[in-house]
């Protein structure tokens, strides 16, 4: 229901409202977003992005967060590179948050607005990444966070600054906005609305060229569109994964080491006693006497218990060392000398006085060193192995960390190296649709994208059981792929595009016929081409609704008025709708009807959200806001490398 409302008003949901709510640095923590923010003005220098009333941007600030929102993304999308994110306008985003933010502050200071000391301390209590162990502040923690991403303690303060002038001048905007019921009415009479008409579409294909670009036409494409061909990052990792196996046949363990063992392990084998018990605790020895009178006298412990509003217990099995050490020592020596379904003396313990019954006894006696010979050797055969095994994880680290080759030591293992084939962050093998690395080698992917080429490692596949040694043999840098390698490619990206472009304009031409008196199949017909005939459209918005995801050309239908045409271009560049509205019927609603309350809820969060923009866009008009565009395209040629 919402969703038709947004199409109509056409608000964008957030940024503003998340600028209300949410300050940079608390964000940044969870989603790297920090802007640090220092006192200069005018943007003449070419270090400085923007101007807000009296604060500046810096170049260098628009650089960091850039870099740390990658990262974030990255986590989500690991083969985003630095050139998609800033191709796809996401820089120019990020400075358009920076700058709102900024003007929402310097706003406040003019109007008297404060972010006292003791107010940003409550903001650094709350952000879950200062914490330490034990769940509060931790100031090693806190500093530790702020450097690991470069900033100082007074850019972070200042930046919670900044998000609490922003949270004190939009909450009370975002909240205030409350419709008049006859608004509700009317817009949920929208909702039983019914509407026909008809929609067509001219296919780009149906008007692509069949021969052509010409070589200029190309590369002059080819540069306007170089963001789409840019390839992600990709690595050949050479790889053998390896676990106790590696070490061989070990010998088996000799008389003088299993007889060390079962000295060592003696207490294990000595004769034991276990008991299981049901125990009573009473506060005084009278009362602990008189429940074993009452006992021994032919009433059940739990019973007797009961019938003073008490509880028995199961306790064991047990030694005597671990009943001594759970109650005293006088309670553990009464309990082993009582027979198996006995009363045992009342003794005292730490919690009172104490009533066992012996419920069971478990006795084991002691064994010889030949009655647990195969125990034992099995026992030291694991131990042996994995002792070796794990010296050998060291001499292999070591040796990878002194230079050694990973053929070398893949050699000294007698492995055979894989080598994958080209691979992106996300496990993918390049140019292979569908295809993924071994499982084997995706744990160490995220480590195999953060090394330096031939750099070799040791890695954990499985916890104490597989590990990995590799290196990468070859890194091919993101990049835009070279036209001669995807000259076909462009080629029919330039077809489609230009057969967009022309179905645009035919699709102005249907208009126009239909503007003459045409109806919709007459003014496609008069194409004189093979187009798809026009679709009559009779649909509620209950019905629309339903469908789930609105395809646009609905949403533009719904969206219309009676008797009108529009065209609407698809979002995948296949070509261009027309859209024709012939009869809307509106709905009826009874004056009680609920659906009048819930369509009022949810204008009142459309209509604050859009208070929320047009009083953002408001407040940089007052304070004033200057870009400097060459400075913004100088950080991005940075970012890309393009600068180098």
């Amino acid at each position: 229901m919402l969703t038709l409302f947004r199409s109509f008003f056409k608000s964008k949901l957030g940024i503003a409202v998340t600028l209300a709510f949410l300050g940079l640095v608390a964000v940044a923590f969870a989603s790297a977003d920090v802007a640090n923010v220092t006192t200069f003005g005018g943007v003449a220098g070419g270090d400085r992005v923007a101007v807000v009333g009296d604060e500046r941007i810096d170049a260098a600030e628009l650089e960091m967060n850039a870099s740390n929102a990658l990262g974030q993304v990255q986590q989500q999308n690991p083969t985003m590179t630095m050139e998609a994110f800033v191709g796809n306008g996401a820089l120019d985003e990020l400075l358009d948050q920076m700058v709102r933010r900024a003007a929402l502050a310097e706003f406040g200071r003019q109007h008297g607005l404060r972010a006292g000391n003791r107010l940003i301390d409550s903001e650094l209590l709350q952000l879950p990444a200062f914490r330490g162990p034990d769940g509060s502040f931790d100031q090693a923690a806190y500093r530790a966070a702020i450097s690991q991403r470069g900033l100082s303690e007074a850019a972070v303060r200042k930046d919670l600054a900044m998000g609490l002038f922003a949270r004190q001048l939009l909450t009370p905007i975002a909240l205030s906005p409350v419709m008049p019921a006859s608004i509700g009415r009317r817009y949920a009479s929208l909702l039983r609305e019914r509407r026909a008409g008809a929609l067509a579409l001219l296919p780009a294909a149906a008007y692509a060229p069949e021969s052509g670009p010409t070589p200029a036409q190309l590369q002059e494409y080819y540069t306007a569109t170089s963001r789409l061909y840019i390839r992600p990052e990709r690595r050949v990792i050479r790889y053998v994964d390896f676990g106790e196996e590696s070490i061989g046949q070990l010998p088996a363990p000799t008389e003088e080491q299993l007889a060390q063992a079962y000295r060592r392990d003696r207490g294990q084998y000595v004769a034991r006693e276990l008991r299981r018990f049901t125990q009573l605790v009473v506060p005084t020895q009278a009362a602990a006497q008189a429940i074993v009178a009452e006992v021994r006298g032919g009433t059940s412990l739990d019973a007797s218990a009961e019938s003073k509003g008490l509880r028995t217990t199961p306790i064991g099995p047990a030694a005597q060392a671990q009943l001594a050490q759970a109650s005293s020592a006088a309670v553990a020596t009464a309990g082993f000398q009582a027979a198996q379904g006995a009363i045992a003396a009342p003794a005292r313990g730490e919690l009172g006085w104490y009533v066992l019954r012996v419920d069971a006894v478990e006795r084991t006696p002691a064994r010889t060193l030949e009655q647990v010979r195969g125990e034992l050797t099995t026992r030291l055969t694991e131990e042996t192995r994995r002792t070796a095994f794990a010296e050998l994880l060291t001499r292999l680290d070591e040796q990878l960390q002194e230079g050694a080759s990973l053929t070398e030591v893949a050699q000294e293992l007698g492995l055979t190296l894989a080598i994958s084939r080209p691979v992106t962050a996300d496990g993918a093998i390049y140019g292979v649709a569908g295809e993924t690395v071994p499982p084997v080698l995706a744990p160490v992917l995220p480590l195999a994208f953060d090394v330096a080429e031939g750099e070799a490692q040791l890695a954990q596949v499985t916890a104490g059981e597989r590990y990995m040694m590799f290196d990468v043999s070859e890194v091919t840098a993101s990049a835009i792929a070279p036209l001669a390698e995807i000259r076909e490619q462009v080629a029919s990206f330039w077809r489609r595009d230009r057969g967009a472009a022309l179905a645009r304009a035919a699709a102005d031409r249907v208009i126009q016929r239909m503007a003459r008196g045409s109806t919709l199949a007459q003014a496609i017909a008069a194409e004189q081409r093979s187009l798809p005939a026009p679709e009559s459209l009779s649909l509620s918005r209950e019905e629309l609704a339903q469908i789930g995801q609105v395809p646009a050309p609905l949403a533009l239908f719904f969206s219309m008025a009676q008797g009108s045409v529009k065209k609407l271009e698809d979002a995948n560049d296949n070509g261009w709708f027309v859209v024709q509205v012939d009869e809307v019927t509106a709905g009826a609603i009874a004056q009680d009807d609920p659906i009048v309350t819930a369509v009022l809820q949810q204008l009142g969060t459309v209509t604050a959200e859009e208070y929320v923009t047009q009083f953002t866009a408001a407040v940089q008009a007052e304070v004033g806001v200057e870009r400097n565009s060459q400075a913004v395209q100088a950080v991005a040629a940075q970012l890309t490398g393009s600068a180098n």
